[in-house]
């Protein structure tokens, strides 16, 4: 399994910063659709200048407009890009022929809700992206009794490539890999730690 931090920071230098403490201990660096709203596509390519032997991930949440919005990204030195998975099926299809185009890699965000998250996991998964992610965002997990183990039986049910990203933590990583998780997103548990690269080390060597 896969660590990926995410670098949930608004400001590049900031986002450099987390990157730099973080880079040695993770698989993949994730751009935040803040970061990207804020400082734009040049975020990506400074990210992937300073780091270009990790994968670079631009969370990108693209909902219309699939290939253009992807193509965009992958253009700027992407490896990876969002499309939301409850999007018309011809963004997913489109985001994904803009991956194919540049040998590069697109994962649909299961963020939004869907009446049924198993079966659009599913459906997404037909139409090429590489792997989905099963995400709780920031304002699900603030919400009384959240648990990441809804995500964790989503994805085992689904039986399909997927990644988690809803609040992982030291403690709940090992559950991650044990429900076939490919790539595990984590993001409050090593931006918001006194230190960043001993949080990210620490969840790097959980991983077995």
């Amino acid at each position: 399994m896969k660590l990926q931090v995410a670098l949930d920071v608004a400001q590049l230098d900031q986002a450099l910063t987390l990157a730099r403490q973080t880079a040695e201990h993770v698989d993949i660096l994730e751009l935040g659709t803040p970061l990207i709203k804020a400082e734009g596509l040049d975020a990506i390519k400074a990210i992937k200048a300073a780091h270009p032997d990790k994968l670079v991930f631009a969370d990108m949440k693209t909902a219309d407009a699939g290939e253009l919005e992807a193509d965009l990204a992958f253009a700027a030195g992407a490896d990876l890009v969002t499309v939301m998975g409850a999007a018309d099926d011809d963004t997913v299809r489109g985001a994904v022929a803009a991956g194919r185009k540049h040998g590069k890699d697109v994962v649909a965000d299961m963020i939004t809700v869907v009446d049924d998250r198993v079966a659009r996991i599913r459906e997404v998964s037909k139409m090429g992206v590489s792997f989905v992610e099963i995400h709780a965002g920031l304002d699900e997990q603030a919400k009384p009794g959240y648990s990441i183990q809804a995500l964790l039986d989503d994805g085992r049910q689904a039986g399909v490539p997927f990644s988690i990203a809803g609040g992982i933590t030291g403690e709940s990583i090992a559950a991650v890999q044990e429900a076939g998780a490919t790539v595990a997103v984590a993001g409050g548990a090593i931006r918001s730690a006194q230190d960043p690269a001993a949080a990210a080390k620490a969840l790097k060597s959980l991983i077995r």
